[in-house]
């Protein structure tokens, strides 16, 4: 058998029911399917039974101990060549597995692992098209995770959608316990061992992320602690591109603060203008309002570009005017995280476990 497909599910059976629909309209069928359910209390078995009879279908449960450690158990029951990684909030178009093992490296190296990009799909609400742009635009994450190119040297692979030949899986252990950030941790060990990983474009989902603004936030909350602690375990790693969003972060809580100042300074001035104390002097409500404009121009302009590229790109205003809440969340919810992390790793000097605690699979 060439490919295992593993899937790690956490209370959520209606998208695995839509994953494994995907799945039989596979064009290529020499594959097996590993669900691990992690715990959950709202299972998924009733919909894998259904798909028992179409699919090589496994159903695992087990108790919940977080997305890597349940794909390290599929990937000890698997039987594959090939390990494809997936979240359980991906749909497949039917080309999908036809597209994957991808050929050597410009040096004729061997590639053992690979990953794909993601979209968003026509049927996503507009709040998941949304999200998808704020992870996918050149104006929030650097189009880093558009995926519109080949770029074989030193990808890392996510877990949303990789694949890794199993005996390299096994040699390196799998995922980590990390909380967060675990697969960029496993793709960084790849990488250090000394093997090639590679971007395949064709091998590309339908990424549903996360369905509202609060469950989104949460998630990149967490991919910016995750930073401070990649680089703990990978020293250099943490790179420039990574900074933007607590930079970003750091602009905006300036902007407001500025603003209210501005509005502070503004409404004194008409306080004293009301007194009749200096019924001439206009100096406060003109520092004021120079303060606020200031305050909302950068603001102001970023939101515009965001709703015009979005609107443009989704061929619709409303996921356009959707996307600016989403580009705020995605890039202050990730500074926040990475700001947190960096207060408690590199200030306090905590340990990644305790620093933690409360956070974990949440």
């Amino acid at each position: 058998m060439k490919y295992s497909v593993i899937v790690p599910v956490f209370n959520r059976p209606d998208e695995v029911d839509e994953l494994l629909q995907s799945l039989c309209q596979q064009a290529l069928k020499d594959f097996e399917v590993i669900i691990v359910e992690d715990g959950s209390e709202t299972p998924c078995k009733d919909v894998c039974d259904k798909y028992a009879g179409i699919l090589d279908l496994h159903y695992y449960y087990k108790e919940n101990s977080g997305p890597g450690q349940s794909r390290n158990y599929g990937a000890e029951r698997a039987r594959g060549e090939w390990l494809i990684v997936l979240d359980s909030d991906v749909v497949l178009p039917k080309d999908y597995m036809r597209s994957l093992t991808p050929g050597p490296s410009p040096r004729g190296e061997a590639i053992v692992a690979w990953g794909g990009p993601d979209a968003a799909h026509p049927d996503f609400t507009p709040v998941q098209k949304a999200i998808s742009y704020s992870m996918t635009s050149f104006f929030t994450t650097g189009g880093i995770r558009g995926g519109k190119g080949k770029k074989l040297d030193k990808f890392y692979p996510r877990s949303f959608n990789m694949g890794i030949r199993r005996e390299v899986y096994q040699q390196l252990g799998g995922f980590s316990k990390m909380r967060f950030g675990e697969d960029i941790d496993f793709s960084y060990r790849i990488v250090e061992a000394g093997y090639k990983t590679a971007l395949i474009p064709e091998a590309w989902v339908w990424h549903k992320r996360r369905t509202d603004f609060r469950k989104f936030f949460r998630q990149v909350y967490n991919s910016g602690i995750a930073r401070i602690n990649l680089e703990k375990r990978h020293p250099g790693t943490l790179k420039l591109v990574h900074l933007l969003p607590t930079v970003f972060t750091l602009g905006v809580i300036g902007c407001l603060l500025l603003f209210l100042l501005g509005a502070w300074l503004y409404a004194e001035g008409e306080w004293l203008d009301y007194q009749g104390l200096r019924p001439t002097d206009n100096m406060h409500q003109g520092i004021g309002f120079v303060f606020c404009v200031l305050a909302l121009i950068p603001l102001l302009l970023y939101s515009a570009l965001i709703f015009i590229d979005s609107s443009l790109r989704n061929r619709s205003l409303w996921v356009g005017l959707l996307s600016v809440p989403a580009a705020f969340t995605q890039l202050m919810g990730y500074g926040l995280g990475f700001i947190e992390s960096w207060w408690k790793r590199c200030v306090l000097k905590k340990d990644e476990f305790t620093a933690f605690e409360k956070n974990f699979y949440k």
